[in-house]
């Protein structure tokens, strides 16, 4: 009985930061799709900020949970700019909290609203938000003989003529690095000694093809690229292992003290153009990002471990920045629900917008 009780109260840590982060979908998207309709008519720049504005909403929200909520402590390193930009942000991917990291960082600009991903094609098909992410300014990308360089260019070209912010999220490595998945590791260190590239421990083989596309198409547009390396603590097991990184779920059930995040902003001239040459130098910057964790997770002095080289700031967001969103999203789809016509809407929201995402998103990319 008793552990019955404990493993329930357990679950409910996450239990409940998952039915409001899902619940208030299709309020979301409710406001968001009347915006779209009455925009249509307006230059695309006007929609755009007010897009941003709902979207800031909401990922604030979704930030409540993931750092107030779980009163996670965001230990930042590096070079951080207080003032919003437009930028690139590549950064090494182990789960998917990574994707929560960069609107931690965001936020602390105030530029929250400004992050659009390249994702994986696959994910297009998520109920509401597949096809969301696209009208927000995401691209979708297949791997490898796949990968569509024109369609991401016009994609981007499209944002730029709209005169979109930019702090467009790349994970290069185009999978996850999971230590519990071995030969994804091997087959990548194989391909880096094929290739004469240095083998890395702690990060994977990085793909220049959507960093190339992206970095050449915005050049003119771009003010920075940040380059961002992520360590979560307490993925070591007894033996002095990687472990995997925590899951959206265990996150949100605290397993996870302390966030490492150390930012490098490097200017567009440092940059090569030609796709060979930036292909070296991305992988010249994951070596940078291993060598980094091979501190953080396999130091031989115990007290250089948990933490990366220089200076850091314990940096703590206020509940100003994420309460109102929660409240304001919480409290419209309350309203909602506690209606008969308001409930009858809410599903049909799931149901017709599931549908029409997924029809909007097999016609056009």
């Amino acid at each position: 009985m008793l552990l019955s009780l404990v493993l329930h109260t357990y679950s409910m840590r996450y239990a409940l930061p998952a039915a409001l982060m899902m619940g208030t979908a299709p309020t979301y998207v409710l406001a968001w799709g009347a915006w779209r309709l009455l925009s249509a008519l307006l230059p695309a720049r006007f929609y755009r900020q007010v897009d941003d504005r709902l979207y800031t909403i909401y990922q604030s929200m979704v930030l409540f949970f993931f750092e107030n909520y779980t009163g996670v402590q965001v230990i930042i390193y590096g070079d951080l700019p207080k003032d919003k930009e437009n930028v690139i942000y590549l950064s090494n991917h182990q789960c998917t909290v990574d994707w929560i990291i960069a609107d931690m960082l965001a936020i602390r600009q105030n530029a929250l609203g400004h992050v659009r991903y390249v994702l994986k094609d696959g994910l297009k098909w998520l109920p509401l938000y597949g096809w969301y992410f696209s009208q927000h300014g995401g691209v979708y990308v297949k791997r490898s003989a796949k990968f569509n360089e024109k369609e991401m260019r016009e994609k981007l070209r499209a944002q730029m003529k709209a005169e979109t912010p930019m702090y467009l999220v790349i994970f290069p490595e185009g999978t996850r690095y999971n230590p519990e998945i071995p030969k994804v590791i091997a087959d990548s260190q194989s391909f880096a000694e094929k290739e004469g590239l240095a083998i890395l421990k702690h990060v994977l083989t990085p793909r220049v093809k959507a960093t190339h596309v992206a970095i050449d198409t915005m050049k003119d547009y771009l003010d920075a690229v940040y380059d961002v390396t992520v360590a979560y603590e307490g993925t070591v097991d007894h033996k002095g292992q990687r472990k995997l990184a925590p899951s959206m779920t265990e996150f949100l059930c605290k397993e996870c003290p302390r966030i490492h995040i150390f930012i490098d902003r490097i200017e567009l001239k440092d940059i090569p153009e030609e796709q060979m040459y930036m292909r070296r130098w991305l992988h010249e910057r994951f070596e940078i990002k291993d060598k980094l964790l091979i501190e953080f997770y396999d130091a031989k002095d115990s007290k250089r471990r948990n933490k990366f080289p220089g200076k850091s700031v314990h940096s703590k967001l206020s509940l100003k920045k994420t309460l109102p969103s929660l409240l304001f999203l919480g409290g419209l789809t309350a309203s909602m629900l506690l209606t008969e016509s308001g409930r009858k809407l809410y599903v049909k929201t799931w149901i017709y917008g599931t549908l029409i995402g997924c029809l909007w998103v097999s016609i056009k990319p």
